[in-house]
């Protein structure tokens, strides 16, 4: 199995415990470059491979967890924040999907909830707010149309 961990929004001590816990059993990892803090890989173990994932494509990403996975190591891809948001996940859960291979996905802190936390301010109150929307800006990613805010 492959597990996608989020590694919170920057601060090692926001990381889930279940989160440290597979990263300090994993033979593979497969990280974010240089959004993934130092002391975060500093948890994983001596000979504990590490693939800053900054320079590779999906396909690169998917040939080094599967070959790693089909030796019976244990795999973690680890993402910034959480996996599930902007972190394109569901392209390399379908790669491993078509290839039969099993995944979990462990949540992580993302940077919006602790930057509420952080100010300190909630994001929602009652009879003021029920409703938080995360979006971002088109970028290197472009907004899907009919999903761009108008002013």
């Amino acid at each position: 199995m492959i597990r996608f961990v989020g590694a919170g929004p920057g601060d090692p001590e926001l990381i889930t415990v279940k989160g440290r816990r597979l990263l300090e059993q994993a033979d593979v990892v497969v990280y974010a470059g240089s959004l993934v803090p130092a002391a975060v890989l500093g948890w994983t173990r001596d000979g504990c491979e590490l693939h800053d994932s900054a320079a590779m494509t999906l396909d690169d990403q998917v040939r080094v967890m599967t070959a790693a996975h089909a030796t019976g190591k244990a795999v973690v891809r680890l993402h910034t924040g959480d996996p599930s948001l902007y972190g394109a996940i569901g392209e390399q859960m379908r790669a491993l999907d078509a290839l039969g291979i099993g995944y979990e996905v462990v949540p992580g802190v993302s940077s919006f909830v602790a930057a509420a936390a952080a100010l300190p301010a909630e994001l929602t109150a009652p009879g003021v707010s029920q409703t938080v929307i995360v979006t971002r800006r088109p970028g290197r990613t472009p907004v899907p149309d009919g999903q761009d805010l108008a002013g």
